[in-house]
């Protein structure tokens, strides 16, 4: 059916019954519909808005806790670095300067007379009868040396003696016989003359023998080796059938034993040129050595150079002291303590406590909790410690071993305060 089929009385705008029921209803459908969708959708966004608040709250909670968190470990981080960078660092206090009223300087025990053994004589070591360690008396008998070359020269030497003697003695008889003729005048003068100067000749032959022989016999007595004095055998360098070449140091011969007499021994100290005038001869000097602890032994200042060495501005002075029991070892090292006279009003500082700056020595006191460099000037030199003229006082607390970099202003913590030595 088309549109021209329409009936002319048909109005298609005009509402029929059935179209007017179906509007109704289908308007009535979207009423029903429609109603019940507005009260779900303010549900709905109420519950997302009360999550939402409740998601806020507790990822306010989360950033408060880990800035309040953060802080706090800012702030401890804070304090742990300003105490570690405070310098925690020990102090002494000056001692009074009549505590260095005794010099200690370093010096090493020798033997009084320590002598090495050479043989005179040429040949081969045949028995020895010390060894180290032993002590041996002036005299006895250390080592004997076999010397076969010898024994034959000394053997050759008599024989000729005995020909120069038996020419002597036909010398003299001829030279008698002529001097009887010549007084008949059965000889001539001359003849006589000669018989003389032969006889004379003869004897001073006999006297070169007799020397040769006692030269041999002197070096055959060198097959005994004799100790020189009272002391103990330091070293044996030689044994049972070595060759032996007579001689000294100086030449190729080899050294048997090395004597020391350690009944005595000297010290040799090299005092400083301020205490040359205060260490005399015939004053007293107290030893004491680390093998020893808590032992001293006396010794009495035995004589000086007289002259300042160049080089260290020292008196090498000779402190002997006596070793009756051979206790102290030659060649130990050892303090040497001399009395001094002192100045009260000094103060004694240990050495480990001075910086040396351009601006000269300095000692770094801890004030108020802070370092303060303060120039010091020493008086007197005792090694280990030093005695200061002025720059400090005894309340003063002085850094032991400060660092190369100490300034003043420094911030320290002071956690040991060490007592000065008496």
């Amino acid at each position: 059916m088309t549109r021209n089929d329409v009936p002319e009385s048909f109005e298609p705008d005009t509402p029929s019954g059935y179209d007017i029921a179906m509007t109704g209803n289908l308007d009535a459908g979207r009423r029903q519909t429609a109603t019940p969708a507005v009260p779900m959708t303010g549900s709905l966004g109420k519950g997302f808005w009360v999550g939402l608040l409740v998601f806020l709250l507790v990822l306010t909670a989360i950033v408060v806790y880990g800035i309040h968190t953060r802080a706090s470990a800012d702030q401890s981080l804070a304090v742990e670095t300003k105490k570690e960078s405070t310098p925690e660092v020990s102090v002494i206090h000056p001692a009074g300067g009549a505590a260095a009223g005794m010099l200690a300087l370093p010096g090493n025990t020798q033997p009084y007379v320590d002598t090495p053994i050479f043989s005179r004589t040429n040949g081969y070591l045949q028995k020895w009868f010390f060894d180290i360690g032993a002590h041996v008396r002036k005299g006895q008998l250390m080592a004997t040396i076999e010397t076969p070359e010898l024994d034959q020269q000394l053997q050759v030497a008599q024989a000729d003696l005995k020909a120069s003697q038996a020419n002597l003695d036909l010398a003299n008889i001829t030279s008698t016989r002529y001097q009887n003729l010549l007084k008949s005048n059965s000889v001539s003068k001359q003849e006589t003359d000669v018989a003389i100067g032969t006889a004379a000749s003869k004897q001073a032959a006999v006297e070169a023998s007799m020397a040769a022989v006692r030269r041999l016999q002197q070096l055959q007595s060198f097959e005994q080796v004799y100790a020189p004095f009272d002391g103990v055998i330091t070293k044996r360098d030689t044994d049972i059938g070595d060759l032996i070449t007579g001689g000294t140091s100086s030449g190729n011969a080899k050294e048997l034993f090395h004597l020391a007499a350690i009944t005595q021994l000297r010290v040799f100290v090299a005092v400083p040129e301020a205490y040359s005038g205060v260490v005399r001869d015939g004053g007293t000097a107290t030893l004491t050595l680390d093998e020893f602890p808590g032992q001293s032994f006396e010794g009495r200042i035995a004589r000086n150079a007289n002259a300042i060495d160049p080089a260290s501005r020292t008196l090498n002075v000779e402190v002997d002291v006596a070793n009756p029991t051979g206790k102290l070892l030659p060649g130990a090292y050892a303090i040497v303590h001399f009395k001094v006279p002192t100045v009260a009003a000094n103060l004694s500082i240990p050495a480990n406590t001075l910086l040396f700056r351009a601006q000269g020595l300095q000692v770094g006191v801890v004030r108020d909790g802070k370092v303060q460099l303060v120039p010091v000037k020493i008086s007197q030199d005792h090694g280990a410690t030093v005695e200061v003229a002025s720059g400090l006082s005894p309340q003063d607390a002085i850094l032991l071993d400060p660092s190369d970099s100490l300034q003043s202003g420094q911030q320290v913590k002071v956690v040991k305060v060490v007592e000065a030595a008496k």
